[in-house]
């Protein structure tokens, strides 16, 4: 029996019960990691870790750790440490090993291999040195110097980057690939701030001939479509809300989730307050504060206005990547007018009966690895312009957030 065979014996045997779909994911996995060797040696992956000491400890996670290490060839590797005894992680764990082993892209974390050694179950990523998103746009620390490193140019960058990896995933990769969990916690920057989306435990393989199915619905407050969380019916379209809730983000330095109306009392939402200011022709006044200097105008407009397109209400009225990418990428002539956004998940009643808040797989669940180095960005130079932004009502929303 050759050693990939043995290893993913090894993998499966606590969670696979013989069903069907599972032997096939199974097979799957077989012949990929007959192909390409991704098999890791326990030992190897403890002795990187340190054993797994919690000073490498990089993110914790709903179903297990991350921890840094350096393999004995040099690289810099995050190991994903699956907790024992979680079912769901385990289903999670498998679903990412298996979509991950045939996925490549440089805005999509890169999966070295994966290890099984009696009930361990390890994942092993690329290191990515800087932080994950969340940590850059919403922390409000004094002197929190990558945040300030975060200017216009790298926040278009990220945009312009998760939009690509997307496309990729919708359109590029063996079959269309829902990821269902995009987030500011799942977005990492490398050393030269090039974002890549990571976390793929909740993502789906979505069938060819179908334009969207019924699933269970599996997310993050404040990320999620109105129509999957009320009806479970999934899309691409299910994506690109949730992208255009972290290019709003993104522009505003704000958390969806965490929205105070002190802004506007009227604005239930980061969403509402955005299509409001855009509605008024006041689209600048949402630009975080900290980028009034880096800003270029004219990008900023056109980001509210794709981010708000992205959140229609209307899964029909939301453009594909394709589109996204095209209108980031040139000087679009025309762009259509977005209506009132869709409003993101928090307590609609369920499409299996229930109600109630919409459960989350949690926000720390998605960080694969983060440290703290200096970096230089490799994008294209945009033009500074001095833009008059609300300064006070920033400051007071990110009071009532503390």
């Amino acid at each position: 029996m050759t050693k990939p065979k043995k290893f993913l014996e090894r993998l499966f045997k606590p969670f696979v019960d013989g069903r069907k779909k599972e032997g096939r994911e199974e097979k799957e996995l077989e012949a990929i990691a007959a192909k390409e060797q991704k098999a890791f040696r326990y030992e190897a992956l403890a002795a990187a870790t340190r054993n797994f000491d919690p000073k490498q400890k990089l993110g914790e996670g709903g179903f297990g750790s991350v921890f840094k290490g350096r393999l004995e060839d040099g690289r810099e590797v995050a190991v994903k440490r699956l907790g024992w005894g979680s079912r769901q992680g385990a289903r999670e764990f498998m679903n990412e090993a298996l979509l991950l082993s045939r996925v490549q892209h440089k805005n999509l974390v890169n999966l070295h291999g994966y290890c099984a050694h009696a009930n361990e179950k390890l994942l092993v990523y690329e290191y990515v040195p800087n932080e994950s998103l969340d940590k850059l746009l919403f922390l409000e620390e004094e002197g929190n110097w990558k945040r300030m490193q975060l200017d216009w140019r790298r926040r278009f960058q990220v945009i312009a980057g998760v939009a690509r990896g997307l496309l990729y995933l919708h359109e590029d990769a063996h079959t269309t690939i829902i990821h269902r969990d995009i987030k500011a916690s799942n977005i990492l920057l490398d050393g030269g701030w090039v974002p890549k989306i990571a976390d793929f435990g909740l993502a789906r393989l979505f069938p060819e001939d179908q334009s969207n199915v019924k699933t269970r619905v599996v997310g993050t407050n404040g990320y999620m479509a109105p129509e999957y969380v009320m009806r479970g019916s999934l899309s691409t379209k299910v994506d690109v809300f949730s992208f255009g809730v972290v290019v709003l983000e993104l522009i505003s330095g704000l958390k969806n989730s965490a929205f105070a109306r002190i802004s506007d009392p009227e604005a239930s939402s980061l969403l509402e307050w955005a299509w409001k200011l855009y509605n008024e022709g006041r689209s600048l006044e949402l630009l975080d504060p900290a980028l009034k200097s880096t800003a270029d105008a004219e990008q900023v407009a056109l980001c509210v206005q794709l981010g708000l397109l992205c959140v229609q209400s209307d899964p029909k009225q939301r453009p594909d990547m394709k589109r996204v990418v095209i209108v980031l990428s040139k000087k679009p002539r025309t762009l259509e007018e977005p209506t009132r956004p869709g409003t993101p998940a928090f307590s609609y009643p369920r499409f299996d009966g229930t109600r109630g808040s919409v459960y989350s797989s949690g926000e720390s669940s998605s960080t694969v690895n983060s440290a703290s180095t200096s970096a230089t960005a490799t994008t294209a130079a945009t033009t500074s312009t001095t833009i008059t932004v609300n300064r006070s009502s920033h400051r007071e929303q990110r009071s009532a957030r503390r």
